[in-house]
């Protein structure tokens, strides 16, 4: 096996698909577009939606890039030997193109081959899909894999448990095939397979041949075109090449690592409990760079994507002051990932002042609370009889001094109490109208349910930001992010004050304006130097390819975009406001609908 840094497997990676045709395109941002159905950008194929149901894309059917990608669901995982709430996805799409055949041909080549990974046949075994009353079972892709020369004993079937890719809970989705290191160990018994937890096999890749689409019913029907969709995380293919024991081992930590023994004095691996916190803040501190050097430019704040920012922003502080970091250097931790990441993230560097102060301001904010929040807790839980830690004191730890519930959680569980989270959540509900504890929160809506009325409410947040850039003349407002239902839509953008009534009432008439004129909503393709060239608005212009698409509404309206659009401004009825609130430090919120 070849022994590769971060930067040469990248490249690696993508130079063998351009090779097979397919154009490199950028990241996208953490912050889906047009709402799918989770927080953050989880797999490679969250901005891809669109064209995986049949919409074209400017770049053409044959695509590869490198995704950022934030999975908040094991936060508390965090500190074992794999587990990362920030990583990144290599990943190739086929939109309606190849399928099954060229897809193992082209894995077992760049999984094996000398010129790519180098990999021995024998350390290698696959999984595909058994089949059930959804789909059939994958002979065709078992019959790839020993064409290509992997041996029958080496193949397993194994159900949709295991074989069968969906992001949430509707949308694209089919069988896929996994690829396995075989680490050398023995096996656990006679039925041991990938499906085993005993740590033989290590997943390494995963090609989902995308031939359905869940409907919210539970049905399956069959997608328009057939799609591939893979998916290769990179620090934990870094692991296995280079033989080190965890994702924490490789070169992408090294700079933040020392960083760390350098504040903290101490070293990593000299103890479980020195090295579960490290790793804990390297993880937290680089999902945490990333966030706020986003080109969305996310915040900490007590709701959505801001309130699991400020989580492990408050996690890494607290596990920093166990290792004994003083206040005010998780800053200089991030900058670290700065300049490790700009190379490949360019928006890193260029938020680089933003990243710092937000960081900064977050770990002072939380540093206040943090010391008397700890005496509280320890003074409460002498108190306690039994071993279950009562819900309405977690939430006057939260009230009174930020603790998180999962912090408070976490401080329980270490002291051997279970925290009543149910009486939590009631003390919090009577609190605060809306619940925004957990961190897996989901958006409802998204394009894996886009339809003419998300369509049209879509076309509707175009003229929202356009119009206000009209009535509050200022060009420097930007959309910073947006959700979708079918009730209702709600627009995040660039402003630092409350908005008037009588502004309110302007943006509403502006919107409407455009609206009645019933203009076409037209979509042309063209370069992205072009786009910008003719006005169009883009502020996430970082994560567009060589090629985009551009929605013009008569004189109202211009914007690069890839989501779903009404045919003409007509068809939205009337636009009416319903709420302008704050969304975050420098942000804020429209809460719209159309009647």
């Amino acid at each position: 096996m070849k022994k590769l840094t971060s930067e040469s497997l990248r490249q690696l990676y993508l130079n063998f698909f351009k090779e097979k045709g397919h154009k490199i395109i950028p990241s996208a941002s953490l912050i889906p577009e047009n709402d799918p159905s989770v927080l953050f950008t989880t797999a490679g194929m969250h901005p891809l939606v669109p064209y995986l149901l049949g919409e074209k894309h400017p770049e053409g059917t044959r695509l590869t890039d490198v995704q950022k990608c934030v999975r908040t669901g094991d936060i508390e995982d965090v500190g074992d030997p794999s587990h990362c709430t920030f990583f990144e996805m290599l990943g190739n799409w086929s939109l309606g193109d190849y399928f099954k055949k060229e897809m193992i041909s082209w894995s077992f080549e760049f999984l094996t081959s000398e010129k790519y990974l180098g990999i021995p046949i024998e350390k290698l075994a696959v999984t595909v899909f058994e089949g059930d009353e959804d789909a059939e079972r994958d002979t065709e892709s078992a019959s790839y894999w020993e064409e290509a020369g992997i041996p029958k004993d080496r193949i397993f079937y194994l159900p949709k448990k295991h074989n069968w890719w969906i992001a949430g809970n509707v949308g694209p989705c089919g069988p896929d095939t996994e690829m396995f290191i075989d680490r050398g160990t023995p096996k656990c018994s006679e039925n041991c397979s990938p499906a085993c937890s005993c740590g033989k096999y290590l997943e390494i890749w995963n090609d989902v041949f995308m031939q359905f689409e869940k409907k919210a019913d539970g049905t399956y029907e069959k997608l328009k075109q057939k799609n591939v969709d893979t998916g290769m995380g990179l620090e934990r293919t870094l692991s296995i090449l280079n033989g080190v024991p965890t994702v924490y081992d490789t070169d992408v930590f090294d700079g933040a690592k020392a960083q760390i023994e350098e504040l903290s004095g101490k070293k990593y691996g000299e103890s479980e409990e020195v090295t579960k916190a490290f790793r804990i803040i390297l993880d937290h501190v680089r999902t945490a760079t990333f966030m706020l050097g986003d080109v969305k430019g996310i915040s900490p704040s007590n709701v959505d994507q801001g309130y699991v920012l400020r989580r492990v922003i408050r996690r890494a502080v607290r596990y920093g002051r166990q290792l004994g970091i003083e206040q005010g250097k998780l800053s200089t931790i991030a900058v670290k990932y700065v300049e490790k990441y700009s190379g490949v993230y360019p928006e890193l560097n260029d938020n680089k002042n933003r990243i710092i102060d937000e960081l900064n301001k977050e770990e002072d904010k939380f540093s206040k609370t943090l010391t008397e929040g700890l005496k509280e807790f320890n003074k409460v839980i002498t108190y306690i009889k039994g071993d279950v830690f009562p819900g309405k004191t977690a939430f006057r730890l939260f009230d009174t001094f930020g603790f998180p519930i999962e912090i408070t959680t976490e401080l329980a569980s270490e002291k051997g109490f279970t925290v009543d989270v149910k009486g939590y959540e009631e003390a919090y509900k009577a609190h605060q109208e809306k619940s925004h504890a957990g961190s897996e929160q989901k958006f409802k809506g998204g394009l894996a349910e886009q339809n003419e009325v998300t369509a049209r409410l879509h076309t509707a947040t175009h003229l929202l930001n356009a119009a206000l850039k009209v009535v509050l003349n200022d060009d420097n407002i930007n959309q910073r992010g947006s959700n979708i239902t079918v009730e209702r839509l709600r627009f995040d953008f660039s402003f630092d004050r409350k908005l008037t009534p009588e502004e309110l009432k302007a943006v509403e008439d502006k919107v409407n304006e455009a609206i009645k004129a019933n203009v076409p909503v037209v979509m042309e393709e063209m370069s992205l130097e072009d786009a910008k060239n003719s006005g169009a608005v883009g502020v996430f212009t970082q994560k567009y390819g060589d090629r985009v698409k551009v929605y013009t509404m008569g004189s109202y309206s211009k914007e690069i975009c890839g989501g779903p659009h009404a045919k003409t401004t007509g068809e939205l009825g009337t636009f009416k406001i319903k709420k302008e609130e704050a969304s975050s430090a420098g942000v804020r919120r429209i809460k719209a609908i159309l009647q």
